[in-house]
């Protein structure tokens, strides 16, 4: 049995407390340091994780973690430059999506990614969602889809309190890579969408479509439209059809709702944080790390470099179209 992977996680928003929490009960990984902008987020964490350090300075924390690979969940507009220290020090990277705000910025990491995008896994945890996985098996055996119809949906108070957040851009791109791994990477060959906008021009629904040289099509469509009284991470659904069959998709909220003087839904998400057993997409994509850091398991499809640049591609072709 290999030893544990020693792991620092860059970043303590949601998605690094979770990350945080998640490598901490992995038996396949040993959560060796934290790294944050503001003390106040280190002492945070620290409530949940007291043996756990932390630091300010990534040099630091490089120099002194003994991390040999690292998880970066700080912003977007981080992502390169710490990426490109991490690398340049010799360290395998899984970082969060997407790469970067540009397609240019994304391409600078390019001299320091491996072959086959070996020290440079890309976060999906969809890739990792159970009912996903098991779609992927069934679009295996029956054949290549014919149409693919995806929503994702979020709550309509994201346009005031993220303002100048596009949903093509930070809620569609999920079902963009989903449809990539889908398709095995085919490129399409049109691309359309459609944007509309509320009073202060910010964009609160986002439509696309894409179309292959075989005639496959998809269709996207992303909001912050979703009211107060629904699931408060709003809903995704997957709809696929194939040649003689169809299958469908419901990953968030999980079918799991809680009634008492209101409707409630405990779990929009497959992440389960338990210290003494971490489950769900977030885990099984950091074991998938694990391995890829271990030399056991190649980067799958989806999650390499080459995957991500090309998702950017079509966000970047997407955007354009809808201006």
């Amino acid at each position: 049995m290999s030893l544990p992977v020693k792991i620092g996680v860059v970043g303590l928003g949601r998605f690094g407390r979770l990350h945080s929490l998640t490598l901490s009960g992995l038996a396949e990984a040993e959560l060796v340091g934290v790294v944050a902008r503001r003390q106040a987020s280190l002492d945070k964490l620290r409530t949940e994780l007291p043996d756990v350090p932390g630091w300010l300075s990534l040099d630091q924390a490089i120099d002194e973690s003994g991390a040999e690979a690292w998880v970066v969940a700080c912003s977007t507009a981080e992502h390169v430059a710490v990426a490109t220290k991490l690398l340049r020090a010799g360290k395998k990277v899984l970082l969060e999506k997407p790469i970067a705000d540009t397609l240019v910025d994304a391409e600078q990491l390019a001299p320091l990614v491996a072959a086959e995008s070996s020290n440079l896994m890309l976060g999906h945890i969809l890739l990792f969602n159970s009912e996903f996985k098991q779609l992927r098996e069934e679009v295996a055996k029956r054949g290549q889809p014919t149409f693919f119809d995806c929503v994702r949906h979020r709550p309509a108070s994201i346009v005031k309190d993220f303002a100048g957040e596009n949903p093509l851009i930070a809620t569609m791109v999920h079902d963009l890579y989903s449809v990539q791994a889908l398709m095995n990477r085919a490129e399409p060959e049109r691309f359309s969408s459609q944007f509309h906008r509320v009073e202060t021009g910010a964009v609160d629904v986002a439509l696309a479509q894409l179309q292959w040289s075989d005639g496959t099509l998809a269709s996207f469509a992303a909001g912050y439209i979703t009211p107060t009284g629904m699931a408060p991470r709003g809903f995704d659904r997957m709809e696929v059809f194939g040649r003689g069959w169809s299958a469908r998709i419901s990953p968030n909220p999980r079918p799991i709702e809680v009634w008492d003087d209101k409707a409630s839904w405990p779990m929009p998400l497959e992440i389960r944080t338990d210290v003494g057993g971490p489950s769900g997409m977030m885990a099984e994509e950091l074991r998938c790390f694990c391995r890829v850091v271990r030399g056991i398991e190649s980067v799958p499809v989806g999650a390499t470099y080459a995957d991500a640049l090309q998702v950017q591609r079509w966000m970047d072709r997407l955007t354009a179209a809808a201006h």
